[in-house]
């Protein structure tokens, strides 16, 4: 059963935890460094939890969302609409980035105390570089989205890889027509059987912040956080912009108001802000 976050006691919030593990972590760092820096396989951890169930999670949704449509070409057209409109969209949100970063240059002396970073191009390693630009050939990358085996996709944890199953998995089962409807179902029960867990993983969300935290302070000091802190803001500018110009003109053509949906998934919001990942918040939203 769901529950309203907005009936919660305010301890229980995650995203208020997530917001005191990271003062804590702050603090810790800055009073014991040492003990901050061993702090960092808690960081590590979660991250990696959360990796590990995006794939499973990914294949589920989109092989439930295209196979319950059933009209392949209904899927095509909404597909190409889909493709139009990404490609217009990123854009736009590529021409707003480009603008924000060129004049904040919010990564400017990203660098710990008492080092500076010159990179020099004649001492870069132009055989690795070569060696990198072959390894990124059309027909290469073509080939690297296909994997060794149908689960190999998932082991590799390569999401083009698991979108190429998905998609091929979703047509099958559309084609299938009322013989693929058990697997349809069996799918959408994984969904949420993975989003389950996702949920139990999310908890555990307080303890990596503190511990993520913990390690950068003790590692690189305040300084860091300093400029931190303007990179994240040029970062959250660059989102503000997007979402009230670019999202907010798409919403006033759709005939609603993208002011009051963001007021409706505010607390998904602050814990994406809590936690700096989008997955955490993606249970919730579904």
């Amino acid at each position: 059963m769901h529950t309203d976050p907005a009936s919660r006691p305010w301890y229980r919030l995650l995203y208020l935890q997530v917001l005191l593990a990271v003062v804590l972590g702050v603090v810790v760092g800055l009073l014991a460094p040492e003990f901050g820096k061993s702090l960092k396989p808690l960081g590590d951890g979660f991250i990696k939890l959360v990796k590990m169930m995006i794939a499973p999670i990914i294949f589920c949704t989109v092989v439930h969302g295209i196979a319950s449509m059933g009209d392949l070409k209904k899927l095509g057209r909404v597909g190409a609409k889909s493709l139009l409109y990404f490609e217009v969209v990123s854009t736009f949100a590529l021409i707003i980035g480009l603008v924000v970063v060129n004049l904040l240059q919010p990564g400017v002396g990203l660098t710990p105390p008492g080092q500076a970073f010159h990179a020099d191009p004649v001492a870069l390693d132009s055989g690795h570089v070569a060696e990198q630009a072959h390894a990124l050939s059309t027909t290469a990358f073509a080939l690297n989205l296909i994997p060794n085996t149908f689960l190999g996709a998932f082991v590799s944890g390569d999401l083009l890889q698991v979108l190429l199953i998905a998609l091929l998995a979703a047509f099958a089962i559309a084609a299938m027509g009322e013989r693929g409807k058990p697997l349809l179902h069996a799918i959408d029960v994984g969904s949420q059987f993975f989003f389950s867990i996702m949920g139990i993983v999310v908890k555990a969300a307080p303890i990596g912040a503190f511990g993520a935290m913990a390690f950068t302070v003790g590692s690189y000091g305040l300084h860091a956080l300093n400029k931190l802190l303007v990179l994240m803001g040029g970062f959250y500018l660059t989102s503000l912009l997007f979402v009230v110009l670019v999202l907010g003109g798409i919403a006033r053509v759709a005939g609603f108001s993208i002011f009051r949906y963001l007021v409706y998934i505010k607390h998904e919001l602050l814990l994406v802000l809590g936690t700096s990942s989008s997955e955490t918040a993606l249970p919730g939203m579904l």
